[in-house]
C-alpha cells in the first residue's frame, strides 16, 4: 500500500492556507500548514515531509531565504506561491532549487496538479536502482546511466543532478543533434507534467551547462539555436 504523502503548507493568510489545505486533502494528500517561516522550519524537523509549498511574502523570513533553507534541510520538493508576477524573482526562486512557482491568485486545480507533477518527479529520481547497469549513454567519456540516474564524468567522479537537470540532460542525450524547442524539451522530459513556465528550461540547462561544460558561456555540448531552441552536438552511444 503506497505511503500518503505529507505537505506542508507555509502562508500568513489564513484563507489562502484554507484554500491550499482543502485543495491537497482532495487530492489525497496529508497537510499540515504554518504561519510562518520559523514554525515551518520547525515542521519540517518534526515531520516527514514530502512536498512544501511556500508563499514568497512571509511576515519574519524572506521567502526565498526560507526556500534555500528548505532545499538544504530536506529533500522534500518546493512549489512557489508568490503574488508578485516578478519574472526575476521566478528565476531566483528556481535558481536557488525550487521545483515550480505559481503566481497568486491561482486555480487550486493547477496548484493540485503541480503538487502531483514534483512529487512524481520526486518518484522517479529516487527510484530503486535495477540490479543491472541498465540503459545508460555516453558521449565524450562522460556517462548518463538512465536506470539508475547517475551520471558520471571521463574520470568516474559521479555528478550530482537534480532530478531536472537529470531529466534535461536525458533529453539531450536521446534526441542528439536535434534542435529542440523549449516546449518539445519540456514534452520530453515530462509527457503530460510539462511546467506551465517554459522560462525554468532556460535556468535548468544554465546550472546544467554549469556542471559539464569546462566554459558555460562558451558551451561545447548544449548549445543555444537562436529563436529556435537548443541542441545537444555530442556524440553519443547508448548500452543496454
Amino acid at each position: 500500500m503506497e505511503t500518503q504523502k505529507t505537505v506542508l503548507a507555509v502562508d500568513d493568510d489564513p484563507n489562502v492556507l484554507e484554500v491550499v489545505t482543502d485543495c491537497l486533502e482532495t487530492g489525497g494528500y496529508n497537510v499540515i500548514t504554518s504561519p510562518n517561516g520559523q514554525q515551518a522550519l520547525s515542521q519540517l524537523e518534526n515531520n516527514k515531509v514530502d512536498l512544501i509549498v511556500v508563499d514568497l511574502g512571509l511576515p519574519d523570513i524572506d521567502g526565498l531565504e526560507l526556500t534555500r533553507s528548505f532545499k538544504m534541510k530536506s529533500d522534500a520538493g518546493v512549489i512557489i506561491l508568490s503574488g508578485r508576477a516578478d519574472t526575476t524573482e521566478k528565476v531566483v526562486g528556481l535558481e536557488i532549487g525550487a521545483d515550480d512557482y505559481l503566481t497568486k491568485p491561482f486555480e487550486p486545480r493547477e496548484l493540485l496538479a503541480r503538487a502531483r507533477s514534483v512529487l512524481r518527479r520526486a518518484e522517479a529520481s529516487g527510484s530503486p536502482a535495477k540490479a543491472d547497469d541498465g540503459e545508460s549513454y555516453q558521449f565524450d567519456g562522460w556517462n548518463l546511466n538512465i536506470s539508475r540516474r547517475e551520471f558520471f564524468t571521463p574520470d568516474g567522479d559521479m555528478i550530482e543532478l537534480t532530478s531536472g537537470e537529470f531529466d534535461f540532460l536525458k533529453v539531450f542525450v536521446e534526441h542528439p543533434n536535434r534542435i529542440l524547442s523549449r516546449d518539445q524539451i519540456l514534452d520530453f522530459a515530462y509527457t503530460n507534467d510539462s511546467p506551465a513556465y517554459d522560462r525554468s528550461v532556460d535556468i535548468r540547462i544554465a546550472r546544467l551547462r554549469k556542471k559539464i561544460e569546462r566554459d558555460p558561456k562558451a558551451p561545447q555540448w548544449i548549445k543555444t539555436v537562436r529563436n529556435a531552441g537548443y541542441i545537444f552536438t555530442a556524440a553519443v552511444s547508448s548500452a543496454n
